[in-house]
């Protein structure tokens, strides 16, 4: 099933979901480098702007993801979609939260790393079922002719 939200048959949603997981995965190691004593406050500074970026990048990458979402017809495929679309917005109220405190100081830096832990292994879940959806239900995969008729029209047929 091909993707609704593409620009020439690429689907957009995967192309963005990598900047927002890079950054929040920035963000984490940024954290341990500052915990550890080894960048200074820079390290500090790094780890909030890059959640923020990670933020505004996650709700960017949403809206074709929830186009793709809701051009689903399959059920089971749909709630895996809705699943994935859950946990991430769960991942983004996480790292809301974890921006308040981190901006407001409110909270212990113990308490805004296990945040980041907790997001990153939520985020490992959620990509997960994304790719259930595409590597095993084909979302957002361009159909392919079949071999059959590729050699019937005097195309050769390709091994992989």
């Amino acid at each position: 099933m091909a993707s609704p939200a593409s620009i020439s048959k690429h689907p957009i949603h995967p192309m963005l979901v990598a900047l927002p997981i890079g950054l929040w995965i920035f963000s984490l190691a940024s954290d341990v480098i500052y915990a550890m004593g080894w960048g200074g406050v820079t390290r500090k500074e790094t780890a909030l702007f890059t959640m923020a970026g990670g933020i505004v990048g996650a709700l960017l990458a949403a809206v074709p993801g929830l186009i793709d979402l809701l051009s689903i017809t399959n059920g089971k495929v749909k709630k895996i979609g809705i699943w994935h679309m859950s946990l991430n917005l769960v991942v983004v109220a996480l790292y809301a939260i974890n921006f308040w405190f981190r901006y407001s100081a409110s909270v212990s830096a113990g308490t805004t790393i296990w945040l980041s832990v907790i997001g990153i292994g939520l985020l490992g879940v959620s990509g997960w079922l994304g790719g259930e959806m595409v590597y095993v239900h084909g979302m957002a995969v361009e159909p392919q002719p079949s071999a059959e008729s590729s050699t019937e029209r005097g195309m050769p047929r390709r091994a992989a």
